[in-house]
């Protein structure tokens, strides 16, 4: 095996006894650890995974595994009737596990991506940020171990089982670009009284204007489309970083990054419902977690004329910070930008690493994002 699937391995062992989520800040949060760990491997840091293990583990308690309740079947009758049930997290894994078992990993990815693919932003994207990470450990060995096996198996048991259906699907049917695209998407104000902002990500089709920047964005090629997606959107991250960094907003660079990761392992045909899923994705993320455009019209050029260390030292940093979404920001920008180079992929990256709070910092690991002037508590 190589460096990398051990350094893998030996995570998933270290995290195998985690269930899906964490309770943190009062709320039900993925579990992050077995995709930035995955990260931490790709940044070629495999000798830190131990300790940011450690570290990960300790800062906040996570829920015991799912186990099975009922047998699932393929028949969509009884698999659909189970979507989005989180008492159910423990069949679907079984069920996941049982199928690759019999056909093959990559036969039960093709089967249930598009089933899915509907649910973008299911655990704030997670369902489809935690799969890619686990396809790309196994992608990289023809001989791949049970604890790789089982993570793509809980990653898509993940995504089932907090299912958010969309409310209809994007479409690339647009003649936007995705600069146009993006500038074109309504923001809304603050809210004035609780429920926070971020729950408008339960409820997206209320928002006005959400269904028309649905179909706004025109089709292109996927592997440009994809990274004028993740660029932007960086940009976005960036000019919205002030005085904190919005996490939410990451999202929006991590998920299209990490459907670029499962493209080559899917039929064609998949592709375009892959990307209006993305961009389904970024829409709701710019809808529900800003409330104006500023500065994103400007972010390309405040990129190119920013002090920026060279990503070498990004890397060094992003291990140093220890935050899970600072590591898996950095190693998608990272390879993003060596795929088409853009500025505004370091300058985010570099914010997040200065404004996104550590691990061991002095209030543990809660994280902000603002609204206007306030702040809501979210990952």
């Amino acid at each position: 095996m190589s460096a990398y699937s051990d350094a893998v391995n030996d995570a998933l062992e270290r995290l195998d006894d985690l269930g899906y989520e964490r309770n943190l800040g009062g709320g039900d949060l993925a579990n992050h650890g077995p995709m930035a760990a995955e990260a931490l491997a790709v940044l070629g840091h495999a000798a830190a995974i131990p300790d940011w293990v450690a570290v990960y583990r300790a800062a906040a308690p996570h829920h015991e595994p799912p186990v099975p309740y009922q047998r699932l079947t393929d028949a969509e009758s009884d698999w659909r009737a189970a979507l989005g049930d989180i008492g159910r997290a423990g069949d679907f894994e079984e069920l996941f596990r049982r199928q690759m078992a019999d056909d093959g990993w990559r036969a039960v990815l093709v089967r249930w991506w598009p089933r899915l693919l509907p649910g973008p932003m299911t655990g704030l994207t997670h369902g489809l940020i935690r799969t890619a990470h686990a396809v790309r450990g196994l992608s990289s060995t023809d001989q791949p171990t049970v604890l790789q096996l089982g993570e793509l198996a809980r990653a898509l048991g993940y995504w089932a089982a907090r299912f958010i259906d969309a409310p209809g699907p994007g479409r690339l049917m647009g003649r936007s670009g995705v600069a146009a695209a993006i500038a074109g998407v309504p923001r809304l104000p603050e809210p004035e009284s609780p429920p926070q902002p971020m729950a408008r990500l339960r409820t997206p089709n209320t928002m006005p204007g959400y269904q028309q920047s649905l179909t706004a964005l025109a089709p292109e090629r996927a592997e440009g489309l994809l990274s004028r997606m993740t660029a932007h959107f960086a940009g976005v991250c960036g000019a919205h970083a002030v005085t904190q960094f919005p996490i939410p907003l990451i999202h929006g660079v991590t998920a299209p990054a990490a459907a670029r990761l499962v493209l080559p392992h899917l039929p064609e045909e998949l592709y375009e419902p892959t990307l209006a899923a993305v961009w389904q994705a970024q829409v709701t993320l710019l809808m529900a977690a800003t409330t104006d455009s500023s500065g994103e019209a400007e972010a390309a050029r405040h990129a190119q004329q920013a002090d920026v260390p060279p990503w070498d030292e990004l890397i060094s940093r992003a291990v140093d910070h220890g935050d899970e979404h600072v590591i898996k920001f950095t190693e998608a920008g990272l390879r993003e930008n060596a795929l088409s180079p853009d500025p505004r992929y370091a300058w985010a990256v570099d914010r997040a690493q200065r404004l996104v709070e550590r691990p061991d910092g002095p209030n543990g690991p809660a994280v902000t994002v603002r609204f206007g002037g306030g702040a809501a508590p979210n990952r």
